[in-house]
């Protein structure tokens, strides 16, 4: 269970959640209402106050980066720092079945990363980052360069790292996505959560 209490960014808060193991919680709001804020800072990628915790270890006790191996953040434009695909994954053969289903050449591992589409990157940017094999995901906007097929690929996948246990909270600026997706779900507005039932 991933627990946010009392959370505080700059124009948001405090923000109270907690989001149950085998869980998606659905997130939107207006563009600049600090979904992508939210993220980052649960992600501690950013600065924020209150106390957020992991199946009860606090993000406190922890380095950074080992936090985040656990509570992984998609942002909605993926990084890349090294000029080739294959640098960015640790074991490219395990990833490879997920690659294929979501519609990549597997060569892609040697491509450069400057001819990626943006779907592409987007893609292959959750492959990454479901290869860390983090607890609890923060996608932001995961398919929003993405076609129907891949879509729901996506989908399909994040609903079986839930059902295998994990959680997840998923920003998305489509009504229909965000009813599929979540069974809960929340309207940041005013720097605060407010039930959204997403119609």
């Amino acid at each position: 269970m991933l627990s946010i209490r009392h959370l505080v960014r700059l124009h948001l808060g405090p923000i109270d959640l907690e989001i149950a193991s085998g869980e998606c919680v659905a997130l939107r709001g207006r563009s600049g209402s600090g979904k992508s804020l939210f993220l980052r800072a649960i992600a501690d990628l950013d600065p924020a106050g209150g106390d957020i915790a992991l199946d009860g270890t606090g993000r406190n006790t922890m380095t950074a980066p080992d936090w985040r191996r656990q509570v992984g953040y998609l942002p909605a434009e993926t990084g890349w720092w090294g000029d080739r695909v294959g640098a960015h994954f640790a074991n490219w053969s395990a990833c490879r079945p997920m690659v294929e289903r979501l519609g990549l050449d597997p060569a892609a591992v040697d491509w450069s990363v400057a001819r990626l589409s943006s779907g592409e990157r987007q893609r292959l940017g959750f492959v990454r980052l479901l290869e860390n094999r983090p607890h609890c995901l923060l996608l932001d906007e995961p398919t929003a360069s993405l076609d129907e097929v891949a879509t729901e690929v996506i989908e399909e996948l994040v609903a079986e790292h839930c059902a295998a246990g994990g959680c997840c909270l998923f920003v998305t600026h489509d009504t229909a996505q965000f009813i599929r997706v979540a069974r809960r779900g929340f309207l940041l507005d005013a720097g605060k959560l407010v039930p959204d039932g997403g119609t």
